[in-house]
C-alpha cells in the first residue's frame, strides 16, 4: 500500500503547465464577454501565470501560442518569465485563424498553401529554439465538410508529408506533440479525428513525435483511460490538455464535469509510473474561461487535478492486483471507489504547508490584492483574446 511520505512527496512534485490563452478574453461563436484586469501582452499574460504558481506551487511553466503571443524577443520573453519564478514550456502553433485555410492547412489541396502552413510550424521551432522549450503542439483544424469535397487518402498524405518535414527539423531535445479532435470545425471528415490516426502519423514520422491527450476531444461515453493506457503501453503518450465538457469541446474546467473520469486517468497514469517528469508525459490545462475568473479558474483547475492525483495514490495496489487475480469483481471495484471517495484536501493542505505554501490557494489569492492591483493598472490597450 502506498505509504503517506510517497503520497506527499509525489504530489509536492508534480508539475501542470499553465496555458497563456486561459487569462485573455474567450467566448462561445455566440459571444466573448470581456472581464476587468485581463491581460494585453504576452507579458502580463505570465505574470497572471506567476500567480497561480505562487498560490499552488505545482505550475511553473507556460505554454505559448504562436501568433497570439507573438513577440519581437522571445529570449527576453523567456528571462521575464524567469524574472517571475515561471519559465516558458509547450509552443502551441496555429494554422486555423487565416483565411487561406478555410480548406485546411497541411493537408490543403493547394500547394502554396501546404507550404506556408508547413513555413509557420517551422517557425515555431525556431521560438521554441530561444526558449529553451522541448515541445510543439500541433493541432489541425484541417478537415471536410461534404462527401466528395477531397481526397480522403491523398490529404493523409500530405499530412504525413508535413509531419515528416517537422520531425527533421526537430532539436536533438525537442518533441511534437500531435493532437486529435472528433469534430469541429469540420464535421464530415477531421483529418486527425482520433487517437489512432495521431498514432499512425507519430510512427510514420518518428520516434520524437507522440500523441497528445485532450480530454474534451471525445465522442459522449469514450473510454478515455483506456486510450490512456494503450498510449502508456505504447510509449507514445506525449501529454494532456486537461479541461471538461458536458458534450463536446466545452473547455470547462477539469475536473468539473466528471471528477470521477479525471480520477481513473490518473489512475492509468500513476499505474504506468508516467507521473514524474522523467517519464516524459507532460500535463498542460487547456482550458478558456468563459464567465469565471481567470486567475481563481486556473488555481482551482490546478487544485481538481491534484486531487484526482492524491486519490489515485492512494489506491491499494497491492490489494487490487490480488483482487484482479482472484477474479473478484466487485473487490477490485471496491478498492477503487474506496480511493475515489477519500477527501484528500487534507492532505493536499499539508502539502502545501510542508512547501510553504497557504493550505488554501483560492483565499490566499483573494486576500493578495493581486485582482485589484491589475484591474487599475491595465487600463487602455487591447485586452487578449481569441487571435491577440
Amino acid at each position: 500500500m502506498t505509504t503517506k511520505p510517497t503520497v506527499v512527496a509525489a504530489l509536492s512534485a508534480q508539475q501542470i503547465e499553465l496555458p497563456s490563452w486561459a487569462f485573455g478574453n474567450s467566448g462561445t461563436r455566440f459571444k466573448v464577454f470581456a472581464q476587468q484586469g485581463v491581460p494585453r501582452t504576452p507579458q502580463e499574460k505570465i505574470a497572471d501565470a506567476a500567480e497561480v504558481h505562487r498560490y499552488t506551487g505545482v505550475a511553473p511553466s507556460v505554454a505559448l501560442h504562436i501568433p497570439w503571443d507573438r513577440v519581437d524577443d522571445y529570449a527576453a520573453l523567456a528571462r521575464h518569465a524567469d524574472d517571475l519564478g515561471v519559465r516558458l514550456g509547450t509552443i502551441n502553433s496555429n494554422v486555423f485563424q487565416d483565411d487561406d485555410y478555410m480548406l485546411g492547412s497541411v493537408c490543403h489541396p493547394d500547394p502554396r498553401i501546404r507550404r506556408k502552413a508547413l513555413d509557420h510550424l517551422l517557425a515555431c521551432i525556431d521560438i521554441m529554439d530561444a526558449t529553451g522549450s522541448r515541445d510543439l503542439k500541433l493541432w489541425f483544424a484541417d478537415g471536410t465538410n461534404y462527401p466528395g469535397q477531397d481526397d480522403i487518402r491523398a490529404r493523409q498524405d500530405r499530412l504525413a508529408e508535413a509531419l515528416a518535414a517537422v520531425h527533421a527539423r526537430l532539436g536533438p531535445n525537442q518533441r511534437m506533440l500531435v493532437e486529435y479532435k472528433l469534430f469541429e470545425p469540420a464535421f464530415y471528415t477531421m483529418d486527425v479525428p482520433d487517437w489512432g490516426t495521431a498514432y499512425v502519423q507519430c510512427l510514420a514520422a518518428g520516434p520524437k513525435a507522440v500523441v497528445v491527450v485532450d480530454t474534451g476531444h471525445h465522442a459522449p461515453g469514450t473510454n478515455i483511460e483506456f486510450i490512456v493506457a494503450s498510449l502508456l503501453r505504447l510509449g507514445r503518450l506525449g501529454g494532456f490538455d486537461f479541461n471538461s465538457r458536458f458534450y463536446a469541446d466545452d473547455d470547462l474546467m477539469v475536473g468539473s464535469a466528471d471528477p470521477f473520469q479525471l480520477f481513473r486517468i490518473m489512475v492509468e497514469v500513476v499505474s504506468a509510473g508516467a507521473l514524474s517528469a522523467e517519464s516524459g508525459v507532460a500535463f498542460m490545462l487547456d482550458q478558456c474561461h468563459n464567465i469565471e475568473p481567470k486567475i481563481p479558474g486556473q488555481i482551482r483547475s490546478v487544485m481538481n487535478v491534484q486531487e484526482a492525483t492524491a486519490k489515485a495514490l492512494l489506491v491499494d495496489r497491492e490489494a487490487l492486483a490480488s483482487a484482479q487475480a482472484a477474479g473478484d469483481v466487485l473487490d477490485a471495484n471496491a478498492i477503487l471507489m474506496d480511493a475515489y471517495n477519500t477527501d484528500v484536501r487534507p492532505i493536499l493542505a499539508e502539502v502545501r504547508m510542508i512547501m510553504g505554501l497557504d493550505p488554501d490557494p483560492v483565499a490566499a489569492y483573494a486576500r493578495s490584492g493581486y485582482f485589484e492591483q491589475i484591474t487599475a493598472q491595465r487600463v487602455g490597450g487591447q485586452q487578449a483574446g481569441w487571435g491577440a
